[in-house]
């Protein structure tokens, strides 16, 4: 009987069991050494080689199906055409490009299978417990912020730590034992203390956030329960706060520099978020539908801030390198108008509507909600690694439903 052409992989350069050696060798490198930020270069294209050899059309037919998929694909796409009328000439930041890396997602996914998910878990799990042991370590030996032996700053750091704890809280919620759930919501307050004790503020509130959310969703029926932990959260996280040096400095610097921002002195942290966001904001009400072309925003605020409000901005360069708004939604909205917005909501609906397909709309609802709240106050899509972490975390758990759904042979 001829073999079916729609069923051959793209490539066919290995036998079957040479190939599945390195489909596996692929997931594994890529789980546990994307948190090198070098390595990223490398992995990438192993792990798309490792596709190719995998995937037939029949395979990409139903990828396409994936309503992740269509939301990453329509916003790579939006922002490929955003080129046509971009004018970002010279300029060789190109921090655009990171939106680009959310199509990993695709190979990702599509290598996963039940005889190769444990191997890929494992991995991450490990690179996980690595990375943040080593963060723990640098922060309680040498008082560091963030992990400086991998280059990841304690954004980085704090948002990897956020959705570590939404996740152990999630699966406290559902597991039977108390045994488990205490074993579970220990680890998660330990990944909150740490939290606490690193700069990001943002990002913390947007855990906190998330967790309150999880807490709502999975206890509003049982009324005394969830009163009972939410409590607890409101105590505990006073008293992280009141303990953590790091809290209470950060807090200081926030009143500190929000009256340095009312005497027009925008040169502090919270200064330049203002005068981003309102340089943004005014860019945007002028080209509202499509934006300025992908790649243009940063160069916008250095040609604006000049004669902006007669020019109260126009130092800040000095003060930080212009790179991209420190807002999700700004920041899209600048390169392509309402097209990026509306892109970036297809996004965040799809991802929870991915959990919730799966029955994990919990899951779903306190992830995305991270996501939302800490693009408020920082441009989480470009973070170099945890976009990505989020799509590996989604893409294992997306193959673990369906493996679970489909009946045994």
């Amino acid at each position: 009987m001829p073999e079916n052409p729609t069923q051959r992989p793209i490539l066919t350069l290995t036998t079957l069991s040479q190939r599945e050696i390195f489909i596996r060798f692929s997931l594994t490198l890529f789980c546990l050494l994307f948190w090198f930020k070098g390595f990223i270069y490398y992995t990438f294209p192993i792990l798309i080689a490792a596709w190719l050899l995998d995937t037939d059309r029949q395979k990409l037919k139903q990828l396409i199906r994936e309503p992740l998929i269509q939301a990453i694909l329509f916003l790579c796409f939006s922002l490929a055409i955003g080129l046509f009328w971009s004018n970002f000439s010279g300029d060789i930041r190109l921090k655009w490009i990171k939106y680009f890396a959310l199509l990993i997602y695709i190979p990702f996914f599509s290598l996963l299978n039940k005889t190769r998910l444990p191997l890929a878990f494992i991995s991450l799990i490990t690179g996980y417990a690595g990375v943040v042991s080593l963060g723990i370590y640098q922060w309680l030996a040498e008082n560091t912020q963030g992990i400086p032996l991998l280059n990841i700053s304690y954004l980085g750091f704090s948002a990897m730590l956020g959705i570590g704890v939404i996740i152990l809280v999630c699966l406290a919620g559902n597991v039977r034992t108390a045994v488990t759930q205490l074993l579970f919501w220990s680890m998660a307050l330990l990944l909150l203390f740490v939290q606490f004790n690193q700069n990001g503020r943002g990002l913390l509130i947007a855990t906190l956030i998330a967790v309150i959310c999880v807490i709502f969703l999975q206890y509003k029926i049982e009324i005394k329960k969830y009163l009972l932990l939410m409590v607890m959260t409101i105590l505990v996280s006073a008293a992280f706060a009141v303990s953590s040096d790091s809290f209470e400095n950060r807090f200081a610097l926030l009143i500190q520099d929000i009256s340095k921002s009312r005497q027009g002195n925008y040169r502090t942290s919270v200064g330049y978020r203002l005068a981003m966001w309102d340089v943004g904001l005014n860019g945007i009400s002028k080209r509202p539908f499509l934006g300025y072309g992908t790649g243009t925003p940063a160069d916008y605020f250095e040609k604006t801030i000049p004669t902006y409000k007669n020019g109260i901005y126009k130092d800040l360069p000095e003060f930080q390198n212009t790179s991209h708004y420190h807002n999700d939604w700004i920041e899209l909205g600048m390169h392509l108008g309402l097209l990026g917005i509306c892109a970036f909501v297809f996004l965040l609906r799809n991802w929870y509507r991915t959990f919730n397909e799966h029955q994990l709309p919990i899951l779903g609802a306190g992830l995305v909600m991270f996501i939302f709240c800490a693009g408020l106050t920082d441009t989480l899509m470009l973070y170099n690694r945890i976009p990505i972490l989020l799509l590996i975390f989604t893409a294992m758990i997306v193959s673990w439903r369906k493996q679970m759904a489909t009946p045994p042979n």
